[in-house]
């Protein structure tokens, strides 16, 4: 376990508060299989078992009882066949134990917990299934299609967790800081290895090899491609060309299941073009803004436009945009060059929470999800706390389907110059994001050491 068993009983105690009566399942992940049942993929706990039980096995359930205060760690011990293939594993019995829980038993002890409630009328709070087979296990106890799982989970339990996780401590922030430093040496690495004819993947392949070699892995899947413009662009063996950029999007998670998310974008000459200086500058100011201006009290949603505003001035000076700035903003007409969020939560899951449900994680009733294409992705607008940490990842993209399509439709031709939007369709994308921790008075970048983002700072380190 990362924290002493303290903090699980005191986590435990406060969820049991906010929840206030009912009982509280909270499910750890199972194996799962990957090509045949033997070989499986890498086991990765269920964040807010892990959250609140602090255990790293599979096939385990965590119970709270709400109004007695009784609570169970269920799973079952291992026999000796299961030894030979994977060692000693401790009891469930001494995993309880080492959280500050008084009761274990087998796994079948969930059915009849649950059984037992719902003969007695109790609500059996439980979060928002994201795997199979937990949506067929709480089908079979609760007597609800496995499909409707996910709608029939506890708003209450979703909101009470959602607001303990949202805040990290500084020992969740210090594990923040352990994931930054491992992605900042595989980051720089990629810095190095940013030369015509390399692969993309080689460099995925160094990159999620340096988080290996530290314990820990890649925090989702590692972006590296010379095509930025797509969001989710996986490395290829396609050689690195030169005069293009290449954006690398990539974080690690720790041991103890705490990430960092960072993306650079640099050019694989070694020196950006005119044109690629001239774009890459606006994302940075950008990138700056949120650094400056960033708060306790302030809405995300607010700062996410505040970034729109910014841009659509820069890019008016470029040519690429005219018109009034309130008004291309307000209109959606930034979103040719903007089509995603700012940023988002940060945890023990890249995306925190994210599983919960958006509209719980990062947003309430005061500020409610856009509507408007690109903003519509904005993951989080709620105001800031102290002890949120937060992506600041502003990005300028030119698709070529996305020109065409709004071109051919006559959209938003008060704000955009399309003639000179056509002088960039083979751009690509250009995408600069750092990790941010809101404090008291402000925000600060997490990591001891900053990966170079500064157009200059980039090419001196590149050129050494």
């Amino acid at each position: 376990m990362l924290f002493d068993q303290k903090t699980y009983s005191l986590r435990r105690s406060v969820l049991r508060d906010k929840v206030g009566s009912g009982l509280i399942i909270l499910l750890g992940n199972n194996n799962a299989p990957c090509n045949y049942p033997a070989n499986g993929y890498t086991f990765r706990q269920d964040s807010s078992f892990l959250y609140y039980f602090g255990q790293d096995r599979d096939s385990l359930a965590g119970v709270i009882d709400a109004d007695s205060g009784q609570e169970w760690l269920l799973g079952d011990d291992i026999d000796i066949e299961d030894i030979i293939w994977t060692g000693f594993v401790p009891s469930v019995a001494d995993l309880a134990a080492e959280c500050g829980v008084r009761n274990s038993a087998p796994f079948s002890k969930l059915q009849e917990l649950v059984a037992d409630a719902l003969k007695l009328g109790r609500k059996v709070h439980f979060l928002p299934p994201y795997r199979h087979d937990h949506m067929i296990l709480l089908s079979d106890m609760l007597g609800i299609h496995p499909l409707k799982t996910r709608d029939a989970a506890s708003v209450q339990l979703i909101k009470a967790v959602v607001s303990m996780r949202s805040v990290k401590s500084d020992a969740e922030i210090e594990e923040i800081e352990r994931a930054m430093s491992i992605g900042y040496q595989m980051h720089t690495a990629a810095m190095k290895h940013c030369k015509p004819g390399v692969a993309e993947k080689s460099i995925g392949g160094i990159m999620e090899g340096i988080a290996m070699s530290y314990g820990a892995k890649v925090s989702f899947s590692s972006i590296v491609s010379m095509h930025g413009e797509i969001f989710h662009g996986d490395p290829s063996l396609k050689p690195l060309e030169p005069g293009r950029l290449l954006l690398v999007d990539a974080g690690a998670e720790t041991v103890n299941n705490y990430c960092s998310d960072n993306t650079r974008t640099m050019p694989i000459s070694g020196k950006f073009t005119s044109m690629q200086r001239d774009i890459y500058s606006i994302v940075e100011a950008c990138h700056d803004l949120v650094i400056e201006k960033a708060r306790p009290d302030m809405k995300w949603m607010d700062m996410h436009l505040d970034v729109c505003r910014l841009m659509t001035d820069r890019l008016k000076d470029l040519g690429l945009m005219k018109g009034n700035t309130d008004d291309a903003v307000a209109a959606g007409a930034h979103a040719m060059f903007l089509q995603h969020g700012l940023g988002h939560m940060m945890g023990m899951d890249v995306h925190d929470m994210e599983g919960l449900g958006q509209i719980y994680v990062g947003f309430d009733d005061e500020v409610r999800p856009s509507t408007q294409f690109g903003t519509n992705c904005l993951r989080c607008g709620r105001r800031l706390q102290p002890g949120f940490v937060m992506t600041d990842e502003p990005g300028i993209y030119f698709i070529p389907a996305l020109i065409d399509k709004w071109k051919a439709e006559h959209m938003h031709t008060d704000f955009l110059n399309y003639d000179k939007i056509e002088t960039y369709r083979d751009f690509g994308g250009i995408r600069i994001e750092d990790d941010i921790l809101i404090t008291p008075t402000g925000c600060r970048v997490l990591g001891a050491d900053i990966i170079p983002y500064h157009p200059d700072d980039v090419e001196e380190f590149m050129a050494r």
